[in-house]
This record gives C-alpha cells, structure tokens and sequence, in this order.
C-alpha cells in the first residue's frame, strides 16, 4: 500500500471530527490532529479505533501516545502492516 493511500484514507477517516476545516484543506505529513484540525482527545480515541478497523491492525498504547501528526499515523499504520 502506498503512502499517498494511507494518507488518503487517513484523511477520509478524520474527516468527521475535524473541528477546524482549514486544516483538512492542507492535509499532509506534517498535519497536527490536536492543532491543525483541532481533534479532541475523546474524537482522537474514535479516530484510532477507525484507523484499526480501517487497515485491520491495533495500536497499542505506546503507538497511540506517538500519534500526533498524519506522518506520525502514517508510519505506525506502515509498521503495523509489516509486522502483521
């Protein structure tokens, strides 16, 4: 699966939390959910649970704490894809 993939579906799994929309309009690797798209934390929880069920993988603790950009996101869901 390619990055651009990734990050497309990542994209359209954010989407209905975003609070600030001017962020999804610029969405790339360096996008903040917390500052950019003002995601909530509770939403982020949502977002996670998505993301696995999107691309068939779990995200540990660890992994989640670690998850504050769309690069960030991108990469454990490549990792996790790997190790799968």
């Amino acid at each position: 699966m390619s990055e651009k993939e990734i990050i497309d579906r990542l994209k359209k799994i954010v989407e209905p939390y975003v609070q600030r929309v001017e962020g999804l309009q610029n969405f790339q690797e360096n996008t903040d959910f917390l500052n950019d798209l003002e995601i909530n934390s509770a939403n982020l929880v949502d977002v996670v649970l998505d993301v696995e069920d999107e691309f068939d993988i779990e995200i540990d603790n660890d992994s989640l704490e670690g998850m504050l950009t769309v690069g960030d996101a991108k990469s454990i869901i490549q990792n996790k894809i790997k190790a799968g």
